[in-house]
């Protein structure tokens, strides 16, 4: 009885028991209405056009817009109203208001330093050119006395995590797109509740959708009652006109302001193989110290501001000058942030920048391979211009309507020249680009529109660093256990299967 009682309130199955409700709610009002069809269909109509003309008029991505306006004219009576309630890729005016406000704060705390991009570009006007957009379009600058460690699993970076957190002085930051309690967080919990008895300041953001499956209703609250702070990223409430496009995707954890971690490994236990939940899980992320830390400490404080609306000094949480005295620096290092609330798509643009200047290979490790216009291009181009395309993808699916649509864009892919492999024994989740041994990314960016377009991100870029050549030892070594796609493998697709693809990768901007 105890188990269907919580059952019965779980938070999930009121969420959708409310959602059911309003949907009801909407079909009997429809049905009531259905002696006015003709008007009721009319108004509709209209409605829908109007939405189309809006669509056509904004400065989507074509294919997000192709991928509404379609359903739209299918079903006229639906379409227009449903895009109105899921469409927009946009938080609200108030929303852009306040976070333009916080974006100016940040440019102030954010300086690049002349001097820098001055001597990456005597050492390499491409690299040089990239850092400036990186500066100009995300505020973050490109900076030297920083080291980088990559860490090719889960299992490392949760290793390497626990060292760094117990040593935490003066604060602990994290912001994760998902927690869940397990073997993961429990432990990294049991040091956050300790540090904080010690009056460290631990601070964490968590995701509400991102975490809708995984923490129970109110768990911000309990951490607060650790004296852990905590802020939710988007409450999750269960209204069909809610908003939910745009999600916190990010996994930052900051110490004292000298060390920092992102990737794409979120604090739960299936990212260092704890159970299995698709297969054996590969992922990856990044370690570094020095100066480029403040960049990722500011874009904390940064969403901390927004979420919590106070004005905090964000000098207080610089790193102390003395602790990069005995640092070595290890290349060009510079964390950059990508949000949906402007209009540049600066993830995509990283990327777009390192296939067009690549000149001997791109490797790219990416959970979904879900791909605009552009990014599709960019890779065909750079293959047939004789470049080494290489792309990692799962073999055993998260969701396999997904990966059904990232399977539709190898055919072309390959017919240009790239190379697609499959991670046989599981799931990739790893976000990684490598080039020209010159050329790395490591972050939280997938190769898929809500990621480019929709979702706050957050990545690292880095020239010439020991990294560069540990991200394409760990690409190379994992290749080895992978299937390469050929042609044959495509054309042996069923028929069925290959119409579903393609009838789903018109709407793959939606998923």
């Amino acid at each position: 009885m105890q188990k269907l009682i919580r059952l019965l309130f779980n938070r999930v199955v009121l969420v959708g028991a409310a959602i059911l409700i309003q949907a009801l709610a909407l079909i009997i009002v429809i049905w009531r209405f259905s002696n006015y069809f003709v008007y009721f269909y009319a108004v509709c109509l209209f409605l829908s056009m109007l939405v189309v003309f809006r669509i056509l008029n904004d400065k989507n991505n074509y294919a997000y817009k192709l991928a509404w306006i379609i359903p739209i004219m299918m079903f006229p009576i639906f379409g227009g109203l449903f895009y109105l309630m899921f469409g927009g890729n946009k938080s609200s005016k108030k929303d852009k208001c306040k976070m333009c406000g916080i974006v100016n704060k940040m440019q102030n705390y954010l300086e690049q330093d002349s001097g820098i991009l001055q001597r990456l570009e005597q050492e390499n006007r491409s690299a040089a050119n990239q850092a400036a957009y990186i500066s100009n379009y995300s505020y973050c600058p490109v900076y030297t006395n920083t080291i980088t460690e990559y860490l090719a699993s889960g299992e490392e970076k949760f290793e390497r995590l626990q060292e760094e957190l117990r040593k935490a002085e003066r604060y602990i930051f994290l912001e994760y797109f998902i927690i869940d309690e397990g073997v993961m967080w429990c432990t990294i919990l049991k040091i956050l509740e300790e540090k904080a008895s010690q009056g460290v300041d631990v601070r964490v953001i968590y995701d509400d959708v991102g975490c809708l499956f995984t923490l129970p209703f109110g768990y911000d609250k309990k951490l607060e009652s650790m004296g852990i702070k905590c802020s939710v990223f988007n409450p999750f409430i269960p209204v069909l006109s809610f908003r939910l496009n745009n999600r916190d995707h990010r996994k930052i954890a900051i110490i004292d302001g000298h060390t920092a971690f992102t990737g794409g490994i979120n604090l739960a236990d299936e990212y260092i193989n704890v159970y299995e939940k698709y297969g054996h899980w590969k992922d990856s992320a990044i370690m570094i110290q020095g100066e480029a830390v403040w960049s990722l400490t500011v874009m904390f404080l940064s969403m901390w501001s927004f979420l919590r609306g106070n004005g905090e000094d964000y000098e207080f949480f610089r790193l102390f000058p003395e602790k990069t005295e005995l640092l070595t620096s290890d290349g060009y290092v510079q964390p950059f942030a990508d949000s949906p609330l402007d209009d540049e798509a600066v993830g995509e643009s990283v990327y777009l920048n390192l296939l067009g200047n690549a000149q001997k290979y791109v490797y790219i490790n990416t959970p979904y391979l879900i791909l605009d216009n552009e990014m599709s291009t960019a890779l065909c181009l750079t293959a047939k211009r004789g470049v080494d395309v290489r792309i990692a993808t799962p073999h055993i699916p998260d969701k396999w309507y997904v990966h059904m649509v990232s399977r539709s864009n190898y055919e072309i892919l390959i017919e240009s020249g790239v190379r697609i492999y499959e991670y046989t024994p599981g799931f990739v989740h790893s976000k990684t680009f490598v080039v020209d041994d010159l050329f790395a990314v490591v972050g939280t960016i997938n190769l898929d529109y809500r990621s480019l377009f929709l979702h706050f991100e957050c990545g690292v870029w880095m020239y010439n660093t020991k990294c560069v050549l540990e991200v394409k030892k760990d690409y190379l070594d994992t290749l080895e256990i992978c299937h390469n796609i050929t042609l044959e493998d495509c054309g042996n697709i069923k028929w069925y299967r290959r119409l579903a693809g393609t009838i789903l990768k018109i709407f793959a901007p939606l998923m």
